[in-house]
């Protein structure tokens, strides 16, 4: 009974692939090549969730498409760079911080850094401003108080 819920806790913690039997290739060293470049590759449908993980109808045409290239005699890096190609830098995963990526990946911090320094310097300018001590009157803002009080003060 031990050995039987031991099985079942461990393969429930197994990582659950949406691989299917029909698309693993029959060369276990292609295989595992093309294992290792669907975790790299994003699901267009779900996200954030490699093709592997995906039950996704696009993630399977993806994974196939993955392994064709690779029969095909293809490198990894000539496979990836087909998708890329076909589907834009969003299939993958983790894409280089490079070019326009780059401004993407720098622009949230630069942003948050100039905020906090606008956000100083207004803090500073304000301090000088708002200081609670009354200020004297002008000799026409006296005048208009008399007035404005019939004479008395």
């Amino acid at each position: 009974m031990k050995r039987l819920i031991l099985a079942l806790s461990l393969g429930l913690a197994a990582p659950a692939l949406a691989v299917e039997p029909s698309e693993i290739l029959d060369d276990p060293a292609l295989e595992a090549r093309a294992r290792e470049l669907s975790k790299g590759l994003r699901c267009l449908v779900c996200r954030n969730e490699s093709i592997d993980d995906s039950n996704a109808s696009l993630a399977k045409e993806l994974r196939v498409l993955v392994r064709e290239r690779l029969v095909a005699g293809d490198t990894d890096d000539e496979a990836i760079g087909y998708l890329v190609d076909r589907y834009g830098e969003y299939v993958l995963l983790k894409p280089a911080a490079t070019g326009s990526n780059l401004v993407l990946y720098v622009a949230g911090p630069a942003m948050l850094g100039l905020g906090l320094i606008a956000g100083v310097f207004y803090i500073r300018s304000r301090r000088g401003r708002d200081s609670n001590e009354p200020q004297a009157l002008s000799a026409e803002e006296e005048a208009r108080l008399k007035e404005i009080m019939g004479g008395q003060g």
